[in-house]
């Protein structure tokens, strides 16, 4: 199993949440066992754990910046304190210097009255010079003292501030925990019931209207993309298994229920079908004679005839039809039908999209 791919980054602080939209009923003219829908069930569901993902993954942005921040500022903290045993190292050599200083000043006659001094000193001069070496001394060791003490001050009134700082950023931090644990409760107990809906779709054979889902705001500047965002490649193409008949005819990937599934490439939905062994799926056919399958999905986001752009949102993964778990099955053929596959990561390489 190969490592996932990452999301790009969202733009901090925006929870771009997805509008519910009503479902619209499906092409009573379609075929492959698609009904209408026009009860619109499910399409709630669909578009709730739509929204939930995005919120899900600002709030986890969020969450990482905010834990990213304390962790800068506990550092900083550690930095000052460090500073300040430094300083406060410092005043105490200046201390002993000072002591040193007064023991010699004692030594040298120092506490002697100045008629006293002036005595044994050689020469008024050499007394001057002493007295003036002395409290030059004196006044350089009281600067420092005092300098120290001033910017011991100050880096104690900064490490007040980065400890203030960390404890409301680790405030904050537990309340963004606490929303994203909220969010990722209710986006598992809704992608629950996407797929109990889409099962029942499943087992009936009949589909749903198409869920319309508020298309996210992008501009691919590339012709194709990958199936999904993120993702573990699972089993691939050529692959054997008790699953399957002969060959794994497809490149699985690895995705959690309600993920969203896009287009390849730009297209025409050329069936759509809820019931067999590939559960939910949409085959689109691309330029040169390409189809494309997205089976095992839990919702359908388009209608069979539409036309699709590179990157739309044409479904949600799920886990209906011959499944062991959530995931993508995902295809290239040269007919719309089972039994001309390709290998799909090669096909996606030679177009520019690199699938590991």
């Amino acid at each position: 199993m190969l490592s996932p791919r990452r999301h790009p980054v969202l733009c901090a602080l925006l929870v771009c949440a997805l509008a519910v939209l009503a479902a619209r009923p499906g092409d009573p003219s379609v075929g492959d066992g698609v009904t209408g829908g026009a009860d619109g069930s499910g399409t709630g569901t669909g578009t709730r754990v739509a929204r939930l993902y995005r919120d899900a993954a600002v709030a986890t942005q969020q969450y990482e910046r905010g834990r990213h921040e304390a962790e800068a500022q506990r550092a900083e903290a550690r930095r000052l304190e460090g500073l300040l045993e430094d300083q406060r190292r410092e005043i105490a050599v200046l201390h002993k210097d000072l002591g040193r200083i007064a023991r010699a000043q004692y030594r040298d006659g120092g506490g002697l009255p100045i008629a006293a001094r002036l005595v044994l000193a050689g020469s008024p001069e050499e007394l001057m010079r002493g007295q003036h070496a002395l409290s030059q001394a004196e006044l350089a060791v009281n600067n420092a003292i005092a300098k120290s003490r001033r910017a011991q001050a100050r880096l104690a009134a900064d490490e007040a501030r980065a400890e203030a700082a960390w404890r409301a950023l680790e405030e904050r931090n537990a309340e963004l925990a606490a929303m994203k644990a909220s969010i990722e409760r209710k986006l598992q107990e809704a992608r629950t019931r996407l797929q109990g809906e889409a099962d029942v779709s499943a087992a009936s054979g009949s589909c749903r209207g198409a869920v319309r889902l508020d298309q996210p705001e992008t501009s691919y500047t590339t012709a194709w993309v990958a199936p999904v965002e993120t993702y573990t490649l699972s089993a691939s193409f050529g692959s054997g298994g008790a699953r399957w008949a002969h060959r794994h005819t497809g490149q699985d990937f690895a995705v959690p229920i309600g993920t969203p599934v896009r287009a390849v490439g730009a297209g025409k939905v050329v069936k759509v079908s809820c019931g067999g062994a590939f559960g939910m799926e949409v085959v689109l056919e691309h330029r040169g004679g390409y189809y494309t399958q997205y089976a095992h999905l839990a919702s359908i986001a388009v209608d069979q005839g539409e036309r699709v752009g590179t990157g739309q949102w044409i479904g949600q993964s799920g886990t209906t039809g011959n499944s062991t778990g959530p995931h993508l099955h995902f295809e290239v053929r040269v007919t719309r039908e089972l039994g001309s596959g390709l290998d799909p990561v090669p096909w996606l390489a030679a177009r520019g999209v690199r699938i590991g």
